[in-house]
């Protein structure tokens, strides 16, 4: 790993954030602000939109982290010449392409392994990270054959919808506002996040996923419930929470709620400005039915905490650095 420049030599990684001035680049750049570790570099407002100056910043980046639009991402990715420049992209644009490790160290056995020598990281969405959290290890153990019809249901708050849902819901004087507490989209059946969804949970078929969004600013909960009855080998809800605590046992990140424990509520926000993930099942043995609920800031864990996350083990540096 090269270092950052003092008087001709490098004494720290240098980590530059391209889009650092929307949702997800902010809450990174609040992240790695107090820290000593690494340098940071972003771009001002016309340097940002001079190509030589952000093409220079691309390249001499040890670490660059993508906070673009996805064909954006794609642009900046086809500016690096410069092959040791490692990059963590924050869209959607790589999530499921080939030559890109996935960034849920969490996920698959061996992950964290390859997301710190990897050169191309695609920092995961927020639904799918809260949906393959609890699917995974599910379909992985054989629990969930891989050709199950999946539904999912999901509430977010507005920050996920970056700027613009932004505006819709804070800005009373923009033609976008919207009056409403909660409202569903995607009715097309084409969440950008179902791709990754399927092709990292293993599923034959995409999920049937509904999304909503509330009027508050960040957290989120996704929602798998599933026909036990349908599942070959008599499984329970129980088998479920016994895979996904074995699976989480020791993680800083993700906890797995007891089983058998009923919380009076929970709540989308319950997590919000922390970079962490609650996981909770739920059975009726005489229904043969179970409800398996993720819960996280979407901002956080689902975004710039995962991203700061992924950062950290590509550094070699403990995972929870800089992480709340």
């Amino acid at each position: 790993m090269s270092q950052a420049r003092h008087k001709g030599k490098r004494l720290k990684p240098l980590i530059y954030v391209d889009g650092a001035a929307g949702t997800t680049g902010l809450e990174i750049r609040e992240r790695l602000a107090g820290r000593d570790d690494v340098a940071i570099r972003v771009l001002s407002d016309m340097d940002r939109k001079d190509i030589a100056v952000r093409t220079a910043a691309l390249n001499e980046a040890d670490i660059a982290v993508l906070c673009l639009p996805d064909e954006a991402a794609r642009e900046a990715v086809a500016l690096v010449e410069n092959p040791s420049v490692r990059i963590l992209d924050a869209s959607s644009a790589h999530r499921t392409a080939a030559g890109w490790i996935y960034g849920f160290s969490e996920l698959e056995p061996g992950r964290r392994r390859e997301i710190a020598a990897a050169h191309r990281v695609s920092n995961p969405g927020c639904y799918a990270t809260a949906f393959l959290a609890l699917v995974r290890p599910l379909v992985r153990a054989g629990l969930i054959p891989a050709d199950s019809p999946i539904t999912a249901t999901g509430l977010s708050g507005y920050s996920g919808g970056g700027r613009t849902m932004i505006e819709e819901f804070e800005h009373s004087n923009s033609p976008r506002f919207t009056s409403s507490v909660v409202r569903t989209y995607a009715l097309n059946l084409a969440h950008k996040h179902v791709p990754e969804m399927r092709a990292h949970a293993g599923l034959v078929h995409p999920p049937v996923f509904a999304p909503t969004v509330g009027r508050f600013y960040r957290g989120m909960m996704v929602e798998v419930p599933l026909q036990l009855w349908s599942f070959p080998e008599n499984r329970t809800a129980r088998d479920a929470h016994t895979v996904l605590a074995s699976e989480y046992a020791g993680s800083a990140q993700i906890e797995v709620a007891p089983f058998g424990e009923v919380p009076a509520t929970i709540d989308a926000e319950m997590l919000k400005n922390t970079d962490r993930m609650a996981l909770f099942v739920f059975g009726n043995a005489t229904t043969r039915q179970a409800r398996l609920i993720a819960v996280l800031d979407n901002l956080g864990k689902g975004a710039a905490g995962a991203a700061v996350q992924n950062l950290n083990i590509m550094l070699g540096v403990p995972d929870s650095t800089g992480l709340h």
